[in-house]
């Protein structure tokens, strides 16, 4: 709950410290005091949206401070989440506001982000303000309060989480089939590049290897009649190089009979001349290397094909069975996407009829809340001084939705025998206040938040149906903390905690205290709510019987 409300600088509140107990918490003043001040700080401190335009005239920055104690399950369990103690089971929120409009949040002194605070807000505070009677006018919110009340959302949650897959399944799937035509272009123009480069059948680096070859076919014939020249020449012609070197070797044989020096000259020629046949030999080799025109036509057309087929794709023969493997990979894909799109249809197909079955279940189960819910609002409003006024819930059915396939609207009949109506057309701001209780009242006793907040819930009512107010205030504080701002004494004197909001101003400042009232000033406000400022002894001596007769005198 919370204990202890420190406020700095904000709007017309210079400073403030405000105890709060356990109980009902009561807090009036004068209109214009600055009562909703305390409810914007309380909001600020959550983790609510802030404005620098609270901050007081003339000051940098505005604080606020809030000390919860004991601690629930659930704040705990927030707190964990966010890797924050909570040895000494106590929680001190912080909230600075800046005059240039930022602001910064502390937990137990350590900086820590608005999501932190609004999470812990969640399990620690429900505020009700003014237009939260709105929701009794919206009927889209019926459900969720409806939801609410059931104890159990187990069901609820199973459904969700079974309809998310069921939009995360149907979302791939429309994906698919919108790809569906493109892919079939791209496929046969994928099957197009697998035939002919496939046809074609390119090996590594073949272009490099066929333009030498064609070149070195080109240059063949030439080759050819060169060498043929060069053998002719040295071993084959008429008048070759070889036989007149046979000649001279003879010549020198008959000379070196006659001189035995000429000998040796005679072996260096024969040497000369079997060399000279070496060489002949090795020519001859490059007069065979020619290709038939034949063998030639169908080289040229290869290259052809080849050079062709890198100009289209922009590659070279490396390149193109590149191209030719991921074109098999992406058919494969494309043809793996097809077989997913028939296992994705009956995939959804599956969780539509899964998700139905829970939304049949869901339906069943909010028919049964519907009929407890409607008997329990009842109990209270006969309570809040409404008897005649019974609430019911239409429930029907439509589409799926993250919610299943209700829609809810609460009906209010306020006289037997009338038929029931839609909220907005029949119920007062009175009316809608002590009906926003009774809600308030009966969704308190399934949740664990250990304080309620009361902005004016009394607007729109008076005499006996503001104490039937405060008598539902005071029942509530038996589980949670109520904090309650009011103008009106049939709910103050319900208190078992008064304090006073008081506006002080000078001609050039305006500044707003908080003060716990004690017996004789407690008797004195309730005076002044009653009948003004000029209390007269017959006043403060009704004042102080409606507090005896509350019992909020006796109480510590």
């Amino acid at each position: 709950m919370l204990r202890e409300l420190s406020i700095e600088n904000l709007a017309v509140i210079e400073s403030a410290v405000i105890p709060l107990e356990s109980g009902f918490n009561a807090f009036t003043g004068e209109t214009g005091a600055g009562k909703s001040i305390l409810i914007h700080g309380i909001q600020a401190v959550l983790g609510q949206r802030t404005s620098k335009d609270l901050v007081r005239t003339g000051c940098k920055r505005a604080t606020v401070t809030a000390l919860f104690s004991p601690l629930s399950d659930e704040t705990r369990a927030v707190l964990s989440e966010f890797h924050v103690s909570s040895e000494d089971d106590e929680l001190l929120l912080t909230r600075e506001i800046s005059a240039d409009g930022g602001s910064i949040g502390r937990v137990n002194g350590k900086s820590a982000p608005a999501a932190l605070l609004r999470a812990l807000g969640e399990t620690l505070v429900n505020i009700h303000g003014q237009h939260d009677n709105q929701i009794l006018l919206r009927p889209e919110r019926h459900l969720d309060v409806l939801d609410q009340f059931g104890d159990d959302c187990s069901l609820l949650e199973e459904y969700r989480q079974e309809f998310h897959q069921l939009q995360a399944c149907a979302r791939t799937l429309t994906q698919l089939k919108k790809a569906e035509q493109d892919k079939l272009a791209r496929l046969r123009e994928l099957q197009e590049t697998i035939s002919e480069i496939g046809e074609l059948d390119p090996q590594p680096q073949e272009d490099v290897l066929l333009e030498s070859q064609f070149q070195s076919a080109s240059r063949a014939e030439d080759t050819a009649s060169l060498a043929e020249t060069v053998v002719q020449m040295l071993i084959k012609g008429d008048e070759n190089i070889s036989d007149a070197l046979a000649l001279a070797c003879d010549q020198l044989d008959r000379l070196a009979d006659e001189d035995s020096e000429a000998e040796p000259l005679a072996e260096r020629l024969r040497a000369l001349n079997i060399e000279l046949r070496d060489i002949a030999d090795e020519t001859a080799v490059f007069t065979g290397g020619q290709l038939s025109p034949a063998e030639f036509a169908k080289l040229n057309d290869r290259r052809n094909a080849v050079n062709t087929m890198t100009i289209r794709y922009h590659t070279d023969a490396d390149g193109l069975r590149s191209i030719y493997d991921n074109a098999l990979k992406e058919v494969e894909a494309i043809e793996t996407d097809a077989d997913r799109l028939t296992k994705l249809s009956q995939e959804r197909s599956e969780r539509l009829h899964r998700v139905t079955e829970l939304a049949k279940k869901l339906t069943a189960h909010r028919q049964q809340l519907a009929e407890q819910f409607s008997r329990r609002v009842g109990e209270e409003l006969a309570e809040l001084n409404m008897p005649r006024v019974k609430l019911s819930v239409a429930l029907t059915q439509g589409k799926l939705t993250p919610n299943g396939m209700d829609h809810a609207e609460f009906l209010i009949s306020a006289n037997p025998g009338e038929p029931p109506k839609p909220i907005a057309q029949i119920a007062s701001g009175g009316e809608l206040s002590r009906m926003m209780l009774a809600l308030k009242a009966v969704l308190a006793e399934r949740d664990s938040i250990p304080t309620l907040i009361f902005d004016e819930i009394d607007t729109g009512v008076s005499g006996k149906a503001a104490q039937k107010i405060g008598l539902k205030l005071r029942a509530l504080s038996k589980h949670h903390q109520i904090i309650c701002v009011t103008h009106l004494a049939q709910l103050a004197t319900q208190a078992t905690h008064h304090l006073l909001i008081e506006k002080h101003s000078t001609d050039t400042s305006t500044r707003t205290e908080v003060k716990v009232l004690d017996k004789a000033a407690r008797i004195a406000e309730i005076a002044r709510i009653m009948g003004g400022d000029d209390n007269s002894e017959l006043l403060l001596q009704t004042a102080e019987e409606a507090l005896v007769s509350a019992g909020s005198l006796n109480e510590p």
